[in-house]
């Protein structure tokens, strides 16, 4: 496909600005993470809502971006080679905005590959475990009897904490370079745990001080009070 709208999704989300970038999204922790690092970056870009209370991630366009059927996804209409790319999985959007920005992302490659290290933990640990946290803590399991799985992953995201708040110590950010694409992806989960799925207490959060500290420091940049709230939800 050489243009925007060779695109299935571009007939439900027109786009305003084709020589955008767009974003398909939502403001939970993965969708803010991409929408952080756009701002961040400045790159342009036009943020589509991608309404879940209408099953618009199960719609035939949507799917036919991100069969995976979750946010965020995006096409870039300058991709690699001037073409467009389609791409979904937050972690794989980072990079990909890093290395075009230049941004966020060390040239060095031992500190490249370090940062890559805690993107893939966020995304293979704390995103999905604090996920099931709240899923157990907030919603439909948290009528279970059982508690023996609310449980499993409140001491795993305990866990993961702790390892976030040794990594912390002595270092503002993730990486002793700097605020990055690792800080950007862990920070909106971090965040939701005392927030959006009220489960600070059960984790004993505030006990994790490093974390405390670099949560409100990440949070209180610019561009991260503009990401919790793109795009609007309707």
């Amino acid at each position: 496909m050489t243009a925007l709208s060779d695109f299935e999704i571009i007939r439900k989300w027109p786009a305003t600005h084709p020589d955008r970038i767009q974003l398909y999204s939502l403001p939970t922790p993965n969708g803010i993470k991409v929408s952080a690092m756009l701002e961040e970056t400045g790159l342009p870009y036009e943020a589509h809502l991608v309404d879940f209370g209408k099953d618009d991630q199960m719609s035939p366009e949507f799917l036919s971006l991100n069969p995976n059927n979750k946010i965020p996804a995006m096409l870039d209409p300058q991709g690699p080679e001037g073409q467009p790319l389609p791409l979904w999985e937050s972690g794989a959007i980072l990079i990909y905005l890093a290395e075009k920005s230049s941004m966020f992302l060390s040239t060095d490659p031992g500190e490249r590959y370090e940062t890559i290290q805690w993107l893939m933990w966020q995304m293979g640990g704390l995103g999905p475990m604090t996920g099931q946290l709240g899923f157990f803590h907030k919603f439909a399991g948290k009528e279970f009897e059982d508690r023996r799985p609310f449980e499993r992953y409140r001491d795993e995201v305990k866990r993961l904490l702790g390892v976030l708040d040794q990594r912390l110590e002595g270092r503002e950010f993730i990486m002793s370079g700097g605020y990055s694409i690792a800080d950007m992806a862990s920070w909106p989960w971090v965040r939701t745990i005392g927030g959006f799925y009220e489960a600070g207490e059960e984790v004993g959060l505030a006990d994790f001080t490093n974390v405390t500290r670099w949560l409100k420091t990440c949070e209180s940049r610019s561009a991260s009070q503009k990401a919790v709230n793109i795009p609007p939800r309707d």
